[in-house]
């Protein structure tokens, strides 16, 4: 079955605009391809070395200013150095004066400064304990860590020391004449023959042993 003429120019629209699409979708991913790779690793390495020296650099000038702040502070409170060649006593005296009236200024201007200071903290903790009344929270103790094994060791000790005591309160007093030799008590309850045959059994032995 042959095509018409206006079958023909459809088809040939549609293949046009697929065409048109496939061209910009490629173009699109082609694009989105080339940007992905813009940081190679060389880029890559070149950019942390460009960041690794402008931190370097800032570090330095934030140190220099530092170092400038302190000369300033020091040349402020400690004055320019005098030149101590070719003076005498007296001028020698007269300069360790003035910096032992200065230095005596700094200790009382350090002084009034600490005790600023710790009005000024005393005040914040006064602060912040009404802050905290008024939300409501309280300062929580810190409490003390005890490890459960003391804990038991504990338990322990007192359980055994209470057994010990009850054991020595259990104990039956023993009389202190119960196993002693009664030789005394026996030669009073013999009849005089019998200790007069003793003491004549004791005369023969030591005859005997003579």
């Amino acid at each position: 079955m042959a095509l018409t003429e206006e079958e023909k120019r459809k088809a040939a629209e549609k293949e046009r605009k697929k065409a048109e699409v496939r061209a910009r979708l490629e173009e699109a991913a082609r694009a989105k391809k080339g940007k992905k790779g813009f940081m190679t690793p060389e880029r890559k390495r070149k950019l942390r070395t460009l960041l690794r020296k402008n931190a370097a650099e800032a570090v330095k000038r934030e140190q220099e200013r530092r170092a400038g702040e302190r000369r300033e502070m020091l040349l402020k409170r400690c004055g320019q150095a005098k030149n101590l060649d070719g003076l005498n006593a007296d001028a020698l005296k007269k300069v360790c004066q003035e910096y032992h009236d200065r230095l005596a200024k700094l200790e009382d201007n350090k002084y009034d400064l600490e005790c600023e200071v710790r009005q000024k903290d005393y005040l914040i903790n006064e602060l912040q304990v009404q802050v905290n009344d008024m939300r409501g929270k309280f300062l929580k103790p810190a409490l003390k860590k005890v490890s459960k094994y003391d804990q038991k060791l504990e338990k322990m000790a007192k359980v055994a020391a209470k057994a010990d005591q009850d054991f020595r309160q259990n104990l039956k007093r023993v009389q202190s004449t119960k196993f002693t030799v009664e030789d005394e008590k026996d030669m009073k309850d013999q009849p005089n023959w019998a200790k007069k045959g003793g003491h004549k059994l004791e005369v023969e032995e030591a005859e005997e042993e003579e």
